[in-house]
């Protein structure tokens, strides 16, 4: 096992990660699906400022299921994650693409020269690393200027009414509970969370918002157009893993500007927070 510091991830992490992939290694999940989520991370990303010869990198690419969207956009896409499992899923998901190499490498030991690379994008995985703000530097480092970055980390509920804070700070207490069970304990925890708390709510989301009378701040409402499938995965993605941390949307942007990025632009809607930045010109 490389050094936890020395490298930037956390052992336990990748090991809980390449176990869920393994799990839900997202044949089941919908074209329909697939696509929906896809744009509501990637509706900020300037397509139109790379090439049909651009190369790029996913980094923490897990079961690929983004890298599948990518790859037929760009010359070539590079996947990078620090869990052989989770690889082995992307290689069989990705075993018809000809444009892509799998690296397993952790964010900070990026296998690419400095400037070297057109676009990057790293959706739900930097927040779930040791040093956040030192891995997005890892990132523009490898970034030629002009090179778009997209990430996605998890908010800090920084818009959200004191009530929806608080639901959330006892939800992480169980969180950090069930995250360190043995693993076939954890599974089954979490596909009850899935069945009893994920699936209501986003059912009761869809009925009220087909009467035009969800509130804006109900608990999951984003799942309310998914399938089952994507709240199973979910749920143990979200209670299944040990290292969390959140950030505000400031804090996102101090992170990028501080790491060499501008013009930075985030999503309107959920997830939250998705944003893009440049690398700047040197």
């Amino acid at each position: 096992m490389m050094d936890v510091k020395q490298t930037n991830f956390d052992g336990k992490v990748v090991k809980d990660f390449g176990s869920e992939w393994k799990r839900f290694d997202q044949k089941d999940l919908s074209a329909e699906d697939r696509s929906a989520m896809f744009e509501s991370y990637f509706d900020i990303f300037p397509w139109d400022s790379l090439s049909s010869s651009s190369v790029g990198v996913d980094v923490g690419c897990g079961s690929g299921r983004w890298a599948s969207l990518v790859a037929p956009r760009v010359g070539h896409l590079h996947l990078a994650d620090p869990s052989s499992d989770a690889l082995a899923v992307a290689r069989s998901n990705l075993s018809e693409a000809s444009n892509i190499s799998f690296h397993q490498v952790s964010v900070e030991n990026l296998p690419f020269q400095e400037k070297s690379l057109d676009f990057a994008y790293s959706l739900g995985v930097l927040h779930h690393v040791p040093d956040t703000r030192k891995a997005i530097c890892s990132i523009a480092r490898i970034l030629r200027p002009g090179a778009p970055f997209l990430l996605y980390l998890y908010y800090a509920f920084d818009q959200r009414p004191l009530w929806f804070r608080i639901l959330w700070k006892a939800s992480d207490i169980f969180r950090r509970l069930i995250s360190r069970l043995p693993t076939f304990i954890k599974n089954f925890v979490c596909e009850c969370i899935a069945l009893l708390i994920y699936f209501p709510l986003a059912r009761i989301a869809l009925m009220l918002d087909k009467l035009g009378m969800l509130p804006a701040a109900w608990p999951l409402s984003y799942y309310r157009y998914r399938k089952y499938y994507v709240m199973r995965t979910d749920a143990l993605d979200r209670f299944g893993t040990r290292l969390e941390k959140r950030f505000t949307r400031q804090q996102i942007e101090d992170m990028l500007l501080s790491a060499g990025f501008q013009n930075i632009h985030f999503s309107g809607h959920q997830p939250f927070w998705c944003a893009v930045g440049i690398k700047k010109g040197s």
